[in-house]
């Protein structure tokens, strides 16, 4: 159990009846009138759903106990995702479902950060970025410019962006985990 007063972002609190929610935002509001309360942003573990919710200042909230450990994808085993615990070297298979859109920027040997919670796979949690070699992607045409359009581009992962057009085939780029958004290239 915590209070209110001890919310930060990240914490994950178990709410109507044994949902998980983690904190994306808080903010402590003293009216000038009234009791103080606390605003925050939760988003839902599992659906990714978001929601505002307030609470009264000094309430007590349910804490889950999510443990994040740093794990090293191993490879794919039929439709299953393989994880190795960088610590203890245990491996445990994660369904598709679960991955998510990871998926499109796992390579093996990736580092993640996998979230459990009572022995069962929560979420993964990949870098804010990610550096891939461009599988193809159709050639230049002379006259393109930085400033100008975006191409379509399939990864390594098979997984298809857009990128400017003077990228070519067999380029390293970095990759937003995020929003999938080519940054920029990757010297080597």
């Amino acid at each position: 159990m915590a209070s209110t007063n001890d919310l930060k972002n990240g914490l994950v609190l178990k709410l109507d009846g044994g949902q998980l929610w983690s904190v994306v935002e808080f903010q402590h509001v003293k009216p000038g009138k009234g009791p103080a309360f606390v605003r925050t942003k939760l988003k839902h573990v599992l659906s990714g759903k978001v929601v505002d919710k307030t609470f009264n200042a000094g309430v007590k909230v349910e804490t889950a106990n999510v443990d994040k450990r740093g794990m090293q994808f191993s490879y794919k085993d039929g439709n299953d995702f393989v994880f190795m615990d960088t610590e203890t070297f245990d491996q445990i298979n994660v369904t598709p479902e679960t991955v998510g859109d990871a998926a499109n920027y796992l390579l093996e040997g990736n580092e993640v950060v996998v979230a459990m919670y009572e022995g069962a796979v929560l979420y993964i949690e990949l870098p804010a970025s990610v550096e891939l070699v461009i599988e193809y992607t159709e050639p230049g045409v002379q006259g393109d410019r930085s400033t100008g359009g975006s191409k379509p581009a399939r990864l390594e992962t098979g997984y298809e962006i857009q990128v400017p057009l003077f990228i070519t085939t067999g380029e390293k780029i970095k990759v937003d985990t995020r929003s999938g958004e080519y940054l920029g290239r990757v010297n080597s």
